[in-house]
């Protein structure tokens, strides 16, 4: 069987595409195509471990060029949707090309898959489509309430492939996730800029007061949910995907000043984001219950081998500090 993995040059496309190809003889899947248009966040670096397996093929493409998604969806049994921007900070300034890619981009993936008779279609999302929650957390049929053009962004995606189940008996499944971290996450994102700025004898930016809170997800732990409900979720479902550890970001700055080697003297508060949402929660029981999703990676052990990456791999992140100032 051929699966469709769309942005699989990406941070969390990559270690998905790893994970499935350590998985795709028991999935019976023979033939992994991997869709990246190789934009600012999608480096090519990112997939050279899976394209040195023989089953996987990469295309260099946009997801909002119809050609490109007929011909990578033309007898395809399974398409696993990354491709997204995702950054909320380029959103606030730049939010035209989110809707075009998160919204229509999506829309034209759904159209070809329809067209092409594709089986499972896994749509990966953000719990930021939720808004902001300041006690409990959200199940999967929360109102969706998003304050940033990216997670606007992001909800219209999610209704538009829920619409595409219901409309046309597309076999869509929906995911929202925590934040997510790990290795080979772009620079701009804030555990591996503080990481960088910290190795660089840099301050590190922190928005506001600080008590923003977010649960915090090991990209490993995320791929590993996302494969799950490709190969048992139900079809016209939503799954949160879960880490199980909420942080302020002071919290979450202390800790890696720590592992940095660094003190409170390296921290430089910023003004707050614009729309900033004060508190992310996901319930992922769901998930767990259905499909026996659990977490694996404490955080600890987690963030300390990502901020060690980042040590051994100067070369890989360095040029895009540089290319982004």
């Amino acid at each position: 069987m051929r699966v469709v993995i769309t942005g699989a040059a990406g941070f969390i496309g990559s270690r998905f595409t790893e994970l499935l190809l350590a998985e795709a003889e028991r999935l019976d899947y023979g033939e992994v195509v991997l869709l990246d248009a190789l934009t600012y966040s999608g480096r090519r670096e990112n997939m050279d471990d899976a394209l040195r397996d023989a089953r996987a093929t990469f295309v260099e493409g946009s997801i909002n060029d119809a050609t490109v998604t007929d011909e990578v969806l033309r007898g395809a049994q399974a398409v696993v949707h990354f491709a997204a921007e995702s950054h909320v900070d380029r959103s606030i300034t730049g939010a035209r090309t989110f809707f075009e890619t998160n919204v229509l981009g999506t829309q034209q993936m759904l159209e070809s898959a329809r067209r092409s008779g594709v089986e499972r279609f896994v749509h990966v999302s953000t719990d930021e489509v939720y808004g902001s929650i300041p006690e409990g957390s959200w199940r999967e049929d929360h109102l969706l309430e998003p304050n940033s053009p990216y997670s606007s962004s992001k909800a219209g995606s999610d209704l538009a492939a829920l619409a595409y189940h219901r409309t046309y008996g597309l076999g869509v499944s929906v995911t929202r996730c925590s934040n997510n971290y790990g290795p080979r996450q772009f620079p701009e994102k804030v555990i591996p800029l503080f990481v960088t700025n910290l190795m660089d004898g840099r301050k590190v930016p922190l928005y506001g007061d600080g008590l923003n809170v977010r649960d915090w997800l090991h990209v490993d732990d995320h791929c590993r949910g996302v494969l799950a409900v490709l190969e048992g979720g139900r079809a016209g479902e939503v799954y949160n995907i879960g880490g199980g550890t909420e942080l302020t970001n002071v919290e979450l700055t202390r800790r890696l000043l720590a592992l940095c080697g660094h003190d409170q003297s390296m921290v430089e508060p910023v003004e707050d984001r614009l729309g900033h949402d004060r508190r992310y929660s996901v319930d992922w029981s769901k998930i767990r219950d259905e499909l026996g999703y659990e977490p694996r990676i404490g955080f600890d052990e987690g963030l300390a081998a990502t901020v060690q990456w980042y040590h051994e791999h100067e070369s890989w992140w360095r040029p895009l500090k540089s290319e982004a100032t």
